[in-house]
């Protein structure tokens, strides 16, 4: 298993902030090593402290970071420092990728039907047009994944229909790849994370398995038991806490190993799930948690009185701590079809989600509905708004089984 996630470590190797020169500090020898600077760049710098109050940032590595008083505005002494995940074993990998393509087997084997002994022709576009309406991919991004084909299939002078899949696959990993986007986590502490979805998609699970991601990367986590009325919801997050803990399976303040726990939990039975949130969010911060998730109870996006009960509980977080929640995770059950777009729009109006979580990837799920959501995410983006990332996939049940979600991966998994 593996860190999903861009996370700011203690001491950042590359500083943003570097110590002035002294008169006894020659051009050619910086302090702290690296490039040497050449006079003009010394220039530049003195004059940027003439106009600006302080020295430029210098690009050369291994200098040491100071403050500067002397600035008007000046930058915190340590940025979060984007590092990149941590390759899954490629064996491990290998084994989800196949869980996904049997999820998914049965859209691949409609689409390669549309195209077995095909030519290219009128005909052939219109099976492939059925197929991919079948696959839940939805009358928009299906006309646009058959357009984009026809420009490229046009622009390749191509002849030969065995090539059109890999086109396709092309479409729409294109399509799909601005939702590709890791879960930032460092760049606030605790970082704020709450949990949304209908009843039945998977959120308490989702968060489990969040849970363990996190402690894998060596977070401190708090949960938060926001479900209140739901019979044995507590009971449930418990013990995905407790698988998630690694060598432990109760909640106790000393994990079995003799370590503090990674994982720890807040719940109120019957209580305001508002209130259980914002306890939370100021317990996080006192006990000095990376990371908050509020797993909160399932709501039917077409009911406004329940709709209002998560606004009340973003509100809430947000008066435990400004600026906060940092993430809204949509959690949308994979065999949904086009309900799972709907649900996104609906959430994101009430709610401005940050990002979307897609489970049960290894059933019925048709998969299509993913070609859906980045199109409508790019339309969201070209009117302002930010594009929407899918964080997580999920294909089964295991810890494990949820991953990061790559756009080629998946095109080629739907169209195998």
């Amino acid at each position: 298993m593996f860190s999903f996630f861009r996370k700011k470590p203690a001491d950042p190797p590359d500083a943003v902030m570097r110590t002035a020169p002294t008169s006894a500090e020659p051009a050619s020898a910086p302090s702290g090593g690296g490039r040497p600077r050449s006079a003009l760049e010394w220039l530049n710098a003195d004059v940027g402290e003439l106009l600006f109050g302080k020295k430029p940032p210098d690009a050369s590595p291994g200098d040491e970071a100071v403050a500067e008083p002397s600035a008007p505005a000046p930058m915190p002494a340590s940025m979060p420092v984007a590092t990149a995940p941590e390759p899954l074993p490629p064996e491990d990998r290998k084994d989800w990728l196949a869980k996904l393509r049997t999820g998914l087997r049965k859209t691949g084997s409609n689409i390669a039907q549309a195209l077995v002994g095909a030519t290219l022709d009128d005909a052939m576009y219109e099976d492939l047009e059925a197929a991919l309406l079948q696959a839940d991919a939805g009358v928009a991004a299906t006309r646009h994944l058959l357009d984009d084909m026809q420009r490229r299939v046009t622009r390749a002078e191509l002849r030969d229909p065995g090539a059109v899949r890999g086109l396709l696959v092309d479409c729409l990993a294109d399509l799909l790849a601005p939702l590709e986007k890791p879960l930032v986590i460092g760049e606030h502490v605790p970082t704020v994370i709450m949990v949304v979805g209908v009843n039945g998609a998977g959120k308490t699970t989702s968060v489990g398995k969040l849970a363990r991601h996190l402690v894998d990367a060596n977070q401190k986590v708090l949960l938060a038991a926001a479900d209140t009325f739901r019979a044995a919801a507590r009971e449930q997050l418990l013990a995905w806490a407790e698988r998630a803990e690694p060598g432990g399976d109760s909640l106790d303040t000393v994990a079995p190993s003799g370590g503090a726990k990674r994982i720890e939990i807040v719940s109120q039975e019957g209580g305001d799930p508002a209130g259980v949130t914002f306890d939370a969010v100021v317990a996080g911060r006192a006990r000095g948690c990376d990371v908050v998730i509020a797993d909160t109870a399932g709501r039917l996006a077409t009911q406004a009185h329940l709709m209002e009960e998560l606004k009340k509980i973003r509100r809430t977080i947000g008066k435990a701590e400004p600026g906060t929640p940092h993430e809204v995770l949509l959690v949308i059950d994979g065999n949904t079809g086009q309900n799972a777009l709907a649900q996104a729009q609906a959430f994101d109006a009430a709610l401005q989600l940050t990002g979307l979580i897609i489970t049960k990837l290894d059933g019925t799920a048709k998969g299509g509905v993913l070609a859906a959501i980045a199109l409508w995410s790019r339309e969201r983006s070209y009117a302002g708004g930010a594009v929407m990332p899918v964080y997580f996939i999920g294909v089964g049940e295991k810890l494990e089984d949820l991953q990061t979600f790559g756009a080629r991966e998946f095109a080629q998994a739907l169209l195998s």
